[in-house]
């Protein structure tokens, strides 16, 4: 297994000889405008460019898309995605929305999806804690399961709570992928793991590497990628959690 983090919560995954594109945002810097009512109102998004050529960031066999929040799928990703490429998606609704913009090969997760040799298993996520679930609306994540391979967790845009316990003992993940930056809003709290959620994670598989992504690329950050590794030094953990620049890739 291979797994690149691009930009924000976007990856490549090479797993049992295929790939996989998750949750593509691939505007140019700057294309968007800054999510509202937050920090860095004077920045557009994405705060950074793309590590390596779009060309080579689409050539996958599959793509992933969480939930349909801009900074997991964009326009960008609309108009240079291949329309019959199959796409996995979290319920009929986004599926619909998907399908609007062109595509044709749409699978709804599920607790039993596949490809191909590979099982996709659908996880629960919540995006945020308490009121501003409402306007953060449903998100899921996906565990990667093969025989020749380890299980691997992508926990997608959510915080720490129960269900991601439930799936960690569930599944049983040795590689996990949770969304770190600790986005926020001007109000309402985190929307994604900041780094209390990441050491809950750590807690709950000591012995799983741990991959901290969606840093440092969305005006609405607020834990940065110094602050987290400081952190985990502190607690020890610097070789349980890795925090990835932009472009660079793990093997397992």
């Amino acid at each position: 297994m291979k797994v690149t983090l691009i930009r924000n919560a976007t990856l490549v995954v090479e797993y049992a000889g295929k790939k996989f594109l998750v949750d593509p945002f691939l505007g140019d810097k700057g294309v968007y405008p800054a999510f509202p009512n937050s920090l860095r109102q004077d920045q557009n998004n994405p705060l950074v460019s793309l590590p390596i050529p779009l060309e080579n960031i689409i050539n996958v066999d599959a793509v992933i898309v969480t939930h349909l929040h801009l900074d997991h799928f964009d326009e960008k990703a609309k108009e240079v995605l291949p329309k019959g490429i199959p796409m996995f998606v979290q319920n009929e609704d986004d599926a619909e929305e998907i399908r609007n913009a062109g595509f044709h090969n749409i699978e709804i997760l599920s607790e039993n999806s596949r490809f191909e040799e590979i099982q996709l298993i659908k996880t629960k996520g919540e995006h945020g804690r308490g009121e501003i679930l409402k306007l953060a609306g449903n998100v899921c994540g996906v565990i990667f399961k093969h025989a020749d391979e380890k299980t691997f967790y992508v926990a997608g845009d959510t915080v720490w709570y129960e269900a991601v316990q439930e799936t960690i003992d569930s599944h049983k993940p040795e590689i996990i992928v949770v969304n770190g930056g600790d986005n926020q809003f001007l109000q309402g709290g985190s929307l994604v793991m900041g780094k209390n959620d990441i050491y809950e994670v750590y807690q709950a598989a000591p012995n799983s590497k741990i991959i901290s992504v969606h840093m440092e690329a969305v005006n609405h950050w607020t834990l940065s990628r110094e602050e987290l590794k400081s952190f985990l030094t502190e607690k020890g953990i610097s070789s349980n959690v890795l925090v990835p620049n932009d472009g660079e890739s793990y093997t397992f």
